[in-house]
């Protein structure tokens, strides 16, 4: 295992699911499980006894489940990611988890190399949502008419921002709390790449996000992507 490995928990309460997961990782090069948890209190217990990078988390579990979990992980150990990975893709359980500080939401359809790449996204700040929970985040910010035909029309129907963030800007942090690339933000607002990366500058510099996975927390905090 090479010194820079991502040291990663596994928690889950089916005894089955958490050993299989243990074995898969282990087959990921890059990778090293570190320890496994039955429960959320399990996981801060660990967390204590060994070096970790994130925590690959479940979200219905006995004792302390893994959004308590997750919110008591990010405030007593803030360098350590929560990757959510559930049965569970309802709008209750991402916004929750999101809200708690996960960076990540996986549902366990997801492959290994879904899996892979969201870990090692955790450990820069960045967020990952595989196509179930992406799909519904999308819905949130869309009504049943459809994209919007100008981007007046797109502006008007956004939530008034905090912080003073324009309409623009609210809009582009909602998708970016959808999961949405650049390149695909800019599609949806029809408006160039460049432009996107202007608003989210912006943005940031007005909520004080110094990356991705912050704003994300902003938009569900604020009520950013709700329609």
């Amino acid at each position: 295992m090479t010194a820079n490995a991502i040291r990663v928990i596994v928690a889950d309460d089916q005894q089955v699911t958490r050993e299989g997961l243990v074995a898969l990782l282990g087959l990921i090069d890059g990778v090293e499980v570190v320890g496994s948890a039955a429960d959320g209190r399990q996981v801060l217990d660990l967390i204590t006894a060994v070096t970790c990078d994130v925590v690959l988390m479940d979200l219905r579990m006995p004792v302390l489940d893994g959004t308590r979990a997750t919110k008591r992980l990010r405030a007593e150990h803030p360098e350590v990611a929560v990757v959510v990975l559930t049965t569970y893709s309802d709008d209750e359980s991402i916004s929750a988890a999101l809200r708690a500080g996960a960076l990540g939401y996986l549902t366990k359809d997801t492959g290994r190399g879904e899996i892979e790449a969201a870990l090692r996204a955790a450990v820069t700040g960045q967020s990952t949502f595989n196509a179930p929970v992406s799909r519904r985040l999308v819905a949130a910010l869309t009504e049943p008419s459809g994209p919007p035909s100008t981007e007046g029309e797109h502006a008007a129907r956004s939530p008034e921002p905090p912080a003073g963030l324009t309409a623009r800007e609210g809009e582009v942090l909602a998708l970016i709390a959808a999961g949405l690339s650049n390149a695909e933000i800019a599609g949806e607002l029809f408006i160039g790449e460049a432009t996107v990366k202007s608003h989210i500058n912006n943005a940031f510099s007005k909520i004080g996000a110094r990356h991705r996975a912050e704003a994300v927390r902003y938009a569900y905090e604020h009520g950013l992507t709700r329609n």
